[in-house]
């Protein structure tokens, strides 16, 4: 368990300045903003931390590369011996900064390094998460002038994650990420073959959607739709697309994600978070997988800001420890399985 002090919070990136836009009327509450798409939950949605990158370690640099499986853009990165030495496919599912992010490079290299070949898809189809405008930067002595210009580009880049996940949701994933599932199946069959199956993390956005892979669901909601109102159409389902998974600090996941994973689970979750609570999502999605005898670990770290396991430099050494922790407990599960 990590420390239960709280830490320090760290710094984020500079405040950019902000265009004065034109902010259509929002959505009735519980509807999306693009017609015809699911919206997961109300409340808290997306964090500074998963849209917004930590500074990158000096020196890192990645060692993968960007191509495409499926049709779909992706970045792969391999074992230094492979394809001499037998590996196993990994899919990661990052954040909302998507695939183009040094971190999240490097925190695909850091799998390969183990003996994981690591497909991590761009699940946004190029539109990654507006980042978040920092409010910590704005001092005390500010003129009121300033205060407000800073507030209003924070309501805006509310607004601007909000539409972003309006056209981000399993509609528009799922079937991503199936294109990406079957193109890896095809190019990588031997690390497929190795493995037994293919192996899944994600982090905050990404973690959902390891969930629903790791699941079984009826037909039509493996592929991101409603669920059929007819029962007799709900009859076929889909079997779970991942033989284990781990996630860390799961956004817009809902407690009927985890009452459907089939699969073993790791689940790394930050104390009092408002993006994955533990009273509505988490304590009884952990009661219907130990009903269902899934095999799961749960592990909450206090004292660390949501986001903290995603790759990146913190000045606080309690986060830095966290951070390494949890990627560790994740390695190890997946390494066990």
């Amino acid at each position: 368990m990590a420390d239960n002090e709280i830490a320090t919070r760290a710094p984020e990136s500079d405040a950019q300045e902000t265009p004065a836009l034109h902010v259509p009327s929002p959505a009735a509450p519980g509807q999306s903003p693009i017609p015809g798409d699911s919206i997961a939950q109300e409340g808290p949605t997306m964090g500074e931390h998963c849209t917004t990158d930590r500074p990158t370690p000096e020196g890192e640099v990645p060692s993968g590369e960007l191509t495409k499986l499926g049709g779909v853009d992706v970045y792969v990165t391999k074992p230094s011996d492979y394809p001499h030495s037998p590996s196993k496919l990994l899919l990661l599912l990052t954040g909302g900064t998507g695939i183009k992010s040094t971190n999240n490079q490097l925190q695909a290299d850091k799998y390969a390094a183990e003996g994981y070949l690591v497909v991590m898809p761009d699940q946004f189809d190029n539109d990654p998460a507006p980042n978040t405008v920092n409010m910590a930067e704005l001092t005390k002595d500010a003129s009121w002038l300033e205060t407000i210009k800073m507030k209003s580009a924070e309501g805006i880049k509310s607004f601007m994650i909000d539409m972003w996940l309006a056209r981000h949701t399993p509609e528009k994933v799922m079937p991503i990420l199936h294109k990406v599932v079957e193109g890896a199946k095809e190019e990588f069959a031997d690390a497929v073959a190795n493995g037994g199956g293919i192996y899944g993390v994600g982090y905050c956005f990404g973690a959902k959607y390891i969930l629903i892979l790791a699941g079984e669901h009826p037909d039509t909601v493996a592929w991101g739709q409603e669920a059929p109102k007819d029962e007799e159409q709900g009859t076929v389902k889909k079997a779970p697309v991942i033989k284990a998974g781990a996630i860390a600090h799961g956004t817009m996941v809902t407690k009927e994600d985890l009452e459907a994973v089939k699969t073993p689970m790791y689940i790394v979750a930050v104390k009092d978070d408002p993006l994955f609570p533990e009273e509505e999502v988490l304590t009884p999605g952990r009661q219907t997988l130990e009903k269902n005898q899934v095999e799961h670990e749960v592990q909450v770290f206090s004292g660390v800001p949501h986001g903290f396991a995603v790759y990146g430099d913190y000045d606080d050494s309690k986060i830095k420890q966290a951070q390494t922790q949890a990627y560790g407990l994740m390695l190890g599960w997946i390494q066990a399985h």
